[in-house]
């Protein structure tokens, strides 16, 4: 789909443009399930939450794009149906939180010492920098060496290199199997069954104390 067709882009183009000529700061915000992280919050409230939607989605081709207003939960259910999902489990910090938070805060949940970062995964993105100039960066495929890897440079960034439209995300098959385990020991005694399923070739994807 082609991004110009949306009601949104036209006014969000022209809005930006506008803050440029008149210096005027913009925070750029989802659901706002991230408010809490980073430094404090200032500038004019964007709001990106309209922009949302699958763009593309080729379960085969382990590739999704979709709109950075899209909540995680429909982009969970959508890869859940053909048996995958966002490897590096993106944390929730609310029921909305979005496709662009989750990149603009590059955070990642457990599995991220096996299966890699946010921005091991952004395959490509389309976005408006801060002169409503829009730009498209990486594609839709595995291998994308070609000029400098902005893709992976904006995951983290918290918006202050653009407001990000579209992103493409390598997925990843659910694992053939996982399991909790859940224990009553002291913590010498936690550690050094932690210490013995370490040195065992099936991967820790995360351990706690309390």
């Amino acid at each position: 789909m082609n991004e110009t067709f949306h009601p949104c882009l036209q006014r969000w183009i022209e809005r930006v443009r506008g803050a440029a000529a008149d210096r005027t700061p913009l925070r750029l915000r989802g659901s706002g399930s991230k408010d809490f992280y980073g430094q404090s919050l200032a500038g004019e409230l964007f709001d990106t939450q309209e922009y949302a939607g699958i763009v593309a989605y080729e379960p085969t081709e382990l590739v999704l794009t979709a709109r950075s207003g899209t909540p995680l939960a429909e982009l969970e259910a959508v890869l859940a149906k053909s048996g995958q999902s966002l490897a590096f489990e993106p944390p929730y910090f609310g029921a909305g939180a979005t496709l662009g938070g989750c990149v603009a805060a590059g955070l990642s949940g457990p599995r991220r010492v096996q299966a890699g970062a946010v921005r091991d995964f952004v395959l490509g993105v389309k976005m408006l920098d801060g002169n409503g100039e829009l730009l498209t960066f990486g594609g839709q495929v595995m291998k994308n060496v070609a000029g400098y890897d902005v893709p992976r440079l904006l995951a983290g960034s918290l918006g202050t290199l653009g407001l990000m439209l579209e992103i493409s995300l390598k997925v990843l098959p659910f694992p053939v199997a996982e399991q909790t385990l859940r224990f009553q020991l002291a913590q010498e005694q936690a550690l050094a069954l932690l210490n013995r399923y370490g040195g065992q070739p099936m991967p820790i994807l995360a351990s706690a104390w309390c």
